[in-house]
C-alpha cells in the first residue's frame, strides 16, 4: 500500500481527549507493504479508570498502576510513527488523543493520517456499517482480544489483507491515496495553521487578498468543517472559488452550536462577506399588523421593520422580504379561509366583493356574516404566523457549556434582541445593565425561539 504507514489503536479512559487519557497503545509499522515492527505498551493514565471503561477494555486500575507514564514512552512512540502515515479506525479519535498527550509535554504532533473507516466505505459502499465489529462480522475475521489495542490493530491488518485480495493492490493503493489527497490545503495556507484549528464549536473566517472576509461559516467541529472546504471533489462551483481564493483563515471558539449560530449571523451582517449570500441580505422586512377590534378598517396594515416595536410584536403576523411577497401570502390566506379581501385591505370598494360573487367570501362585506365572527376567523387563520410577544419581564441569559473543552458562556437577550455573550461574571453584569434600542432581527428571533424550545435549557432571569 503506502510506502510507510502505521496501523495504530489506543485504549483510553473515556472519549474526551482534553480530559481523558490513554491507557494502552498498540501499533504495527509497515514499509513498502512489509511489516517491519510491532510495538505495544500499557500506559499509566494518572487518573481513575471507571468500571464502565474497565468492562469494555478489560484494562483495570491495577494493570496500569506500575505501567510507564506517557512521558516515559513519548520519544519511543515518536520514533515508531516518524515518517509514516498514521492509520486508525476513526483516526481523528486516536490522533486527537495523541496530539493532546504530546501537547502536555510541549510537543506539537504533525502527522499525515488515514481513516480505515473511510477506506472501508470507499471499497465496500454496498454495506451500511463500517465499524470494527461490522468489519469483523462481514469478513469473518477472528479477533482474540477485541477492545485491546494490539487486538484491534490486528483486525485492521487482516481487513487490509482481505481488501487487497478482493480488490487488488493497485485499487487499494489508489483508494488510500485518494483519501489522503481529498483534503488539499491551499498553497497560501500554512499547514501548521490547519493543525492548530480545534475540533470544537465555533465560527471560522476565510480571507482573500484584503481585510474583508470572503466567507464566514460555523460548525460544531471547526477543524472538520474547514477541511471539508478543501475537498478536491467540489460539488458546487462556489465552493471551488472559495477554496481557490483563500489566503488566510481565522476562527473563534464558542461554548456550543447556539453561540456559533449567533456569532455567525452577527459577523455576516457586520462584515458582509461576498460568498455569504443569504444571511447578508439587508432588505427591509415587513409584517402584517392586525387591528385591535373587528370594527377597524382595514383589519390588516403592513408594517416595515423600522416601525416594528416591542409592544406591537404580539399583533404582527408573518415576516416578508417585500411588500409584493406579503400581499401574495395574504391573498392565499384569504382564499384558503374564505376571508373578505375588502376587509383585509387587499381591495377597495363598497358592497359585495368580487370573492363573494365567486363564493370565496362568506359575505361580511354585504351583511351576510357578522364582523366579529369574520375577525375571529381571521385571527385563527393568522395564528401560525404570529410573532410572539416577549414572554419574560426583562433580560434573560441562556447558559451554554461545552463538556469537551470546559468553555462556558451566557448569551443575553431582551425583547428577542441579542445583546451579547458573556464569558465571565463581570462581562455578564455589564451586558445585563446595558440599555439598547429595540431592533427586530428575524434571524435572531428564529434562532432564539428554537433554542427556547429545547429540553435541558439553562435559562437565567437577569
Amino acid at each position: 500500500m503506502l510506502s510507510a504507514y502505521v496501523l495504530l489503536d489506543l485504549e483510553t479512559t473515556g472519549a474526551t481527549p482534553v480530559k481523558d487519557r490513554i491507557t494502552e497503545i498498540g501499533l504495527i509499522r509497515y514499509e513498502n507493504g512489509v511489516e517491519v515492527n510491532r510495538w505495544q505498551t500499557l500506559i499509566n493514565p494518572e487518573m481513575h479508570i471507571s468500571p464502565f471503561i474497565q468492562s469494555i477494555t478489560g484494562i483495570s486500575n491495577a494493570m496500569v498502576k506500575d505501567a510507564p507514564l506517557f512521558q516515559d514512552i513519548a520519544q519511543e512512540l515518536l520514533s515508531q510513527i516518524h515518517g509514516t502515515v498514521l492509520c486508525a479506525h476513526n483516526v481523528r479519535f486516536d490522533y486527537g488523543f495523541l496530539k493532546n498527550e504530546f501537547k502536555r509535554l510541549g510537543i506539537t504532533l504533525r502527522q499525515h493520517v488515514l481513516c480505515t473507516v473511510k477506506l472501508s466505505r470507499k471499497l465496500y459502499p454496498e454495506y451500511k456499517s463500517h465499524g470494527l465489529d461490522a468489519i469483523i462480522a462481514r469478513h469473518g475475521i477472528v479477533c482474540a482480544a477485541r477492545h485491546r489495542a494490539m487486538g484491534d490493530v490486528e483486525v485492521m491488518a487482516e481487513f487490509l489483507h482481505i481488501a487487497e485480495a478482493e480488490h487488488g493492490l493497485e485499487t487499494l493503493q489508489a483508494t488510500a491515496e485518494e483519501l489522503l489527497k481529498g483534503q488539499s490545503i491551499p498553497t497560501d495556507i500554512d499547514p501548521q495553521l490547519i493543525e492548530d484549528i480545534p475540533e470544537t464549536p465555533g465560527v471560522y473566517l476565510f480571507y482573500g487578498e484584503n481585510a474583508l472576509p470572503l466567507y464566514v461559516g460555523k460548525s460544531v467541529n471547526l477543524r472538520n468543517r474547514v477541511l471539508s472546504h478543501f475537498n478536491s471533489d467540489h460539488s458546487r462551483a462556489r465552493g471551488m472559488r472559495i477554496a481557490q481564493e483563500i489566503k488566510h483563515i481565522e476562527w473563534i471558539e464558542t461554548a456550543g452550536e447556539f453561540g456559533a449560530l449567533l456569532l455567525e449571523a452577527r459577523l455576516i451582517k457586520e462584515r458582509q462577506p461576498i460568498h455569504n449570500q443569504q444571511l447578508r441580505r439587508e432588505q427591509q422586512l415587513c409584517s402584517w399588523h392586525l387591528a385591535f377590534s373587528a370594527d377597524q378598517y382595514p383589519l390588516l396594515t403592513l408594517v416595515t421593520q423600522n416601525d416594528m416595536t416591542q409592544e406591537l410584536l404580539g399583533t404582527l403576523y408573518g415576516t416578508y422580504r417585500t411588500k409584493r411577497q406579503a400581499i401574495a401570502a395574504l391573498r392565499q390566506l384569504a382564499q384558503a379561509h374564505a376571508l373578505c379581501p375588502q376587509y383585509l385591505g387587499l381591495e377597495s370598494g363598497n358592497g359585495p366583493c368580487f370573492s363573494y360573487q365567486l363564493k370565496r367570501c362568506k359575505g361580511v362585506c354585504c351583511n351576510q356574516e357578522v364582523p366579529e365572527l369574520h375577525y375571529l376567523r381571521l385571527k385563527q387563520a393568522l395564528i401560525s404566523h404570529q410573532l410572539k410577544s416577549w414572554p419574560y419581564p426583562g433580560k434573560i441569559g441562556i447558559r451554554e457549556t461545552n463538556a469537551k473543552n470546559g468553555k462556558s458562556a451566557v448569551h443575553v437577550f431582551e425583547h428577542w434582541c441579542y445583546l451579547g455573550t458573556a464569558d465571565d461574571h463581570d462581562s455578564l453584569e455589564m451586558i445585563s445593565h446595558t440599555n439598547t434600542s429595540f431592533i427586530f432581527d428575524i434571524d435572531t428571533y428564529k434562532l432564539l425561539l428554537k433554542q427556547l424550545n429545547k429540553p435541558g435549557l439553562q435559562l437565567l432571569q437577569l
